[in-house]
């Protein structure tokens, strides 16, 4: 009779924790009927991997709704359209933001609202007609894809860095490094003449820094003897040429006035140059009888023949 009465008390053990589960299931379906529930459609234009229906909507980190469904956008592919649920006393206002959040290690991935003023309106939406959010670009989303991203650029980096160091390249190195190395061999065996060299290029710039300050002597003081002197000096200038121009402008006026007179005075200079070629000829001939005079004035004033002695 024992094991009997044991086999009963495990059974109706058994029954009455399987009662109870029920009872507690439908108490949940029914607490959850009795909620009531704002949905929205939320539009996101990048992938959304690790979100799956059923996964907890968060309202700052606490847990206000589940998701729903997701589908693709037909219009737009690239778009991500998810409809999810929030207990209708979460306000969810129009500048309220919607975004993705890590929810696990595993990748999994939940939905966050974050934001919203209280002036905003509240959005409100049925589940034939939700209400529209664009969702903004996630962190890890971002990070994710700039992950991509870097580890492309470093797989073309290390795909150069292969094709850099091949054997060819590597033996041109080798080469560059040795005579690299000899140079500076080269370099420490001539030390003190480079000494020597930087010591005289230290006297040049020494030297070469004296003459820019006497250059910069000579023209501050050209610049000064133009600031003095030649101010006066182009004052002086300016009278000369007014008083030319004047003068110029006078006599301008005295040969438009006398043109008449020098026209005549011009017209008698010519006619006295046949006079003045009698004139020159009678000098001429004056000059040649003053000669013959000189030599032999007896002959010269009687016209005789001159009588000259005979040598004995």
């Amino acid at each position: 009779m024992e094991p009997k009465a044991h086999h009963l008390v495990i059974g109706v053990f058994t029954l009455i924790a399987v009662v109870a589960a029920l009872l507690f299931a439908l108490w949940l379906a029914k607490s959850s009927a009795d909620r009531e529930w704002a949905y929205y459609e939320i539009v996101f234009d990048h992938a959304i991997g690790g979100l799956a229906k059923g996964n907890p909507v968060l309202y700052s980190g606490v847990e206000v709704g589940d998701v729903l469904e997701l589908q693709l956008d037909f219009d737009n592919p690239g778009s991500v359209r998810v409809l999810v649920r929030v207990e209708q006393s979460v306000p969810v206002r129009n500048d309220t933001r919607a975004g993705l959040v890590l929810a696990n290690i595993t990748g999994s991935m939940s939905v966050q609202f974050s934001g919203g003023s209280k002036d905003s309106p509240v959005l409100e939406g049925t589940r034939e007609q939700p209400a529209m959010i664009t969702a903004e670009p996630s962190a890890f989303n971002s990070l994710l894809t700039n992950g991509e991203v870097l580890l492309t650029k470093a797989e073309k980096l290390l795909t150069n860095a292969n094709n850099l160091l091949s054997v060819e390249n590597t033996e041109n190195l080798t080469v560059i490094l040795r005579n690299t190395r000899e140079a500076s061999d080269s370099l420490l065996g001539s030390r003190e003449q480079l000494v020597a060299l930087l010591e005289r290029m230290d006297e040049a710039s020494k030297r070469a820094a004296e003459a820019a300050s006497k250059v910069s002597a000579v023209s501050d003081n050209a610049n000064a003897l133009l600031q003095n002197e030649g101010k006066s000096l182009l004052t002086s200038m300016d009278k000369a040429m007014t008083t030319f121009q004047e003068t110029a402008a006078r006599i301008d006026h005295l040969t438009r006035d006398n043109e008449g007179a020098l026209d005549s005075g011009l017209q008698g200079m010519g006619e006295l140059a046949p006079a003045l070629r009698e004139l020159r000829n009678t000098l001429r001939n004056l000059n040649q009888f003053t000669r013959r005079l000189e030599e032999d004035p007896t002959g010269t004033i009687w016209g005789g023949p001159t009588i000259k002695e005979v040598p004995q």
